[in-house]
């Protein structure tokens, strides 16, 4: 069931970026809320499924699991306050500019490496092989929606964002693009 809720959550997110582009139904509107929703709670079965694992407590378990918790702020944060709420998630208007400050500028879907950590260390803090192979799943899902998004959605989505490309790296931060989102977190421009 953990597998089957994630791959929907995925499903879902594709259908909210192919409706923001091509509107079907204004419905799929709120598919982005239910993609993450559906992430969610996949991720609770796979914790149900694997109670066991966390019991007896470890020490690196418990290091493992605050790492999902900074993990999953990270992204949070990347999702939903380093960027202009409104904006990226509501209006939905002709002429819109990427955001390419701060984690934006660190590279274009700094929400993978944030997703990506929170399973990796789930992931250590279970141990087992269910919880492996669902972090290979996401990170593979995720790393799949954002090609789509950089392919499709963004190009025709934000009037900036070939410029964006080009001085942006995909996923894998470089020097350069560590000093922008430095130098525009601190309020650099």
């Amino acid at each position: 069931m953990d597998f089957v809720l994630c791959t929907a959550g995925f499903v879902l997110c594709l259908l909210y970026d192919w409706n923001s582009v091509r509107p079907v139904c204004k419905i799929f509107g709120s598919f982005f809320a239910l993609g993450c929703a559906c992430l969610a709670a996949g991720t609770a079965a796979l914790l149900w499924y694997s109670r066991d694992a966390l019991l007896p407590v470890r020490t690196g378990s418990l290091f493992a699991l605050a790492g999902v918790v900074i993990a999953l702020a990270g992204l949070v944060y990347t999702l939903f306050f380093a960027l202009p709420f409104s904006a990226t998630y509501v209006q939905q208007s002709t002429g819109r500019k990427a955001y390419t400050e701060g984690i934006y500028a660190l590279c274009r879907h700094p929400g993978v490496l944030w997703l990506g950590l929170a399973y990796l260390c789930l992931a250590f803090a279970l141990g087992t092989g269910r919880s492996w192979a669902f972090f290979a799943a996401i990170l593979g899902m995720d790393i799949g929606y954002v090609v789509f998004q950089d392919l499709w959605t963004f190009p025709k989505t934000f009037c900036n964002y070939e410029q964006y490309r080009q001085t942006t790296p995909f996923l894998w931060p470089t020097a350069a693009s560590i000093g922008r989102c430095i130098h525009t977190l601190r309020g650099g421009t």
